[in-house]
């Protein structure tokens, strides 16, 4: 398929480029003003930069269309109150709040309260939890908030989020906060000129579209200069065989992405205010749609305090990584006049950018992208002994499955749970079962042998130099809500395959699976596998998931869990939210496709 300009008129490179930096003044347009607008009956123009903020107990919104213009061509978004981000929320802990939303689009559409466990009638998943909000309707959410910290809302509709849908939720504590003299909310968000659903089927049609990183034959030369013309061509067979990239970290790139920071594209600069001395609080939230983003503050430390809402026992970082869904927030001690907040995406195609400052106009170096890194073996092929690779490690779509050894893992999707004995289980299982289903078109490899430790970054941020949090450092203060253990496991796999661009759990998309039922009280472990090259924010709705050990010790309590590939976790859930419930991976274009389940809690 022959690779086009994603901006007409433009150079390749160039458009790049502006994909890349965006517009100074992002979302201002001048060839539409007011006036011109009042006459026609157009949309509003959208507020970006700076979200308003709302509180109390009784909260209007409206959703609506309005322009917007990023990168010089204007495009229709989908506004919360004719901002992005949405207004941002300050709510209080033991509130019960109102919060009315108006449906003036032209399509349903719903609002999910990302992080915040309410009634399931009150989560906002069209289809699980209600019916959506239809044209016209006003519809009433009324939960009381139970927890305090970072959090953020969303559309739960169609494209609707990647299109401006979304905004952040601060809930205070009724007792004592962390002390702070600035306190700031760093949403991160990936924005697309494009149609997301235009951009979904290019991806069926030619999964690696926009991957400019492929591996080219200066990397080759590279390789025959490192370790001989043997080795270099033996690498290249291996990839090849297995039809896959190592360098497709991401479904979407700088191509057709451009990373804002608070609504704000790079060129525009997001600035936070500080005096020099204080301490400020950032709460960064990953609102993207597409987009894993590796967050740095050159020349200043971060103490991460919270993760996903949830108070941790400090721990001082340079780096961190966070998928879609995912909230981190730290404290910095800025003693100089500016500093850049630095969010790289993953894959290193471009970057989201905004200054800590102490005046507005200021700035500070931008730095370089990080070298893009390719897959290693470990993360396609998990804790095996590399010797040993073609000996069953890994079954892979057009091998023979009958040479693997696969003679326990024909199972069906039923069969795909583990009860455990009458006391509880002190650590997840390890033997590894692929059910009947990921033997199919839908899948397009399967790891035998998942490596299950917590403390490795991810590709790209190992061994770079710098202090990089990884999910064994983070330790949830008071321990588990439940002192329970787990009665029983349940263990599904992240499947997919990227030739055809179907994401599923066991193999099976979202249409052709059956819900998965917990027992309302039950407390019982959940064990993700993951047999793909990718990384996966899992996020189950309406209940906790308490992050476990490899032997069963507990770490930290989460929404959303990033489950890195040929990476094999657990964790604990308490089924005590009666109800429907969405579960899924929160790259929008996975859930899309079909990495998507029903929880049933009765």
């Amino acid at each position: 398929m022959i690779r086009k300009s994603f901006i007409a008129g433009i150079p390749p490179d160039k458009a790049r480029r502006r994909f890349v930096q965006g517009l100074v003044a992002g979302g201002v347009i001048a060839a539409l003003p007011p006036l011109t607008r009042a006459a026609t009956g157009g949309p509003a123009v959208t507020s970006t930069g700076s979200a308003p903020v709302l509180s109390g107990t009784d909260i209007q919104l409206e959703i609506a269309q309005s322009l917007v213009d990023f990168t010089g061509t204007p495009r229709l978004a989908t506004t919360i109150n004719g901002s992005i981000p949405a207004p941002t929320l300050r709510l209080r802990e033991g509130d019960t709040v109102t919060i009315r939303v108006t449906n003036r689009l032209p399509e349903t559409t719903s609002i999910h309260w990302h992080g915040i466990i309410l009634p399931y009638r009150m989560d906002g998943v069209p289809g699980i939890s209600f019916t959506g909000i239809a044209p016209g309707e006003t519809f009433t959410y009324r939960f009381r908030l139970e927890q305090s910290g970072t959090y953020w809302y969303h559309s739960h509709s169609g494209m609707q989020e990647q299109t401006g849908m979304y905004g952040a939720i601060i809930v205070e504590p009724r007792g004592g906060k962390v002390r702070t003299e600035r306190d700031h909310v760093v949403l991160l968000s990936d924005w697309i000129d494009d149609d997301p659903m235009r951009v979904f089927t290019t991806l069926k049609t030619q999964g690696d579209y926009y991957n400019y990183n492929q591996p080219t034959l200066a990397d080759f030369f590279r390789d025959v200069s490192g370790s001989g013309l043997g080795a270099a061509l033996d690498k290249r067979r291996m990839w090849n065989a297995m039809r896959m990239s190592p360098t497709d970290l991401a479904d979407l790139s700088a191509a057709t992405l451009t990373y804002l920071m608070n609504g704000t594209t790079p060129a525009g600069n997001w600035t936070g205010l500080f005096r020099p001395g204080e301490k400020v609080r950032l709460r960064f939230i990953n609102g993207a749609g597409n987009t894993f983003y590796d967050v740095r503050i050159p020349g200043l430390a971060m103490t991460v305090i919270q993760a996903d809402g949830v108070d941790v026992e400090p721990v001082t970082v340079d780096e961190f990584r966070f998928g879609p869904g995912e909230t981190y927030d730290v404290i910095v001690e800025p003693r100089d006049d500016a500093y850049t907040i630095f969010a790289q995406s993953m894959e290193r195609s471009g970057y989201a950018r905004g200054t800590l400052a102490v005046r507005s106009g200021l700035d500070a170096p931008v730095p370089t992208h990080d070298p893009v890194e390719w897959l290693t073996m470990t993360d396609m092929m998990g804790a095996m002994d590399h010797a040993a690779m073609g000996q069953g490690a890994m079954a892979m779509g057009g091998m023979d499955h009958g040479a693997m050894g696969h003679d326990t893992m024909a199972m069906d999707q039923g069969q795909h749970m583990m009860h455990g004995p009458a006391g509880p289980l002190a650590k997840a299982g390890t033997t590894v079962r692929h059910a009947r289903s990921e033997y199919g078109p839908s899948v397009d490899m399967r790891v035998d042998t998942p490596r299950t430790n917590l403390d490795d970054p991810g590709i790209g941020l190992r061994r770079n130099g710098r202090r990089v949090l990884t999910l064994a450092d983070l330790s949830s203060r008071g321990g588990p809500l439940d002192p329970r253990g787990a009665e029983r496991e349940i263990e599904l796999h992240l499947t997919g395959n990227m030739e055809r661009y179907t994401w599923s759990f066991d193999g099976l998309e979202f249409g052709k699976s059956t819900p998965v039922h917990f027992r309302y009280g039950e407390r019982l472990r959940v064990i993700l596998h993951n047999d793909t090259m990718m990384t996966h924010p899992m996020h189950l709705h309406g209940m906790w998931s308490e992050l476990e050990t490899p032997d069963g010790r507990f770490l930290a309590r989460r929404h959303t869990i990033p489950v890195q590939p040929a990476q094999r976790l657990s964790f604990l859930v308490t089924a005590d939210a009666l109800g429907r419930w969405a579960w899924h991976c929160h790259l929008a274009l996975h859930m899309e496709a079909g990495m998507f389940r029903e929880v049933v809690v009765s």
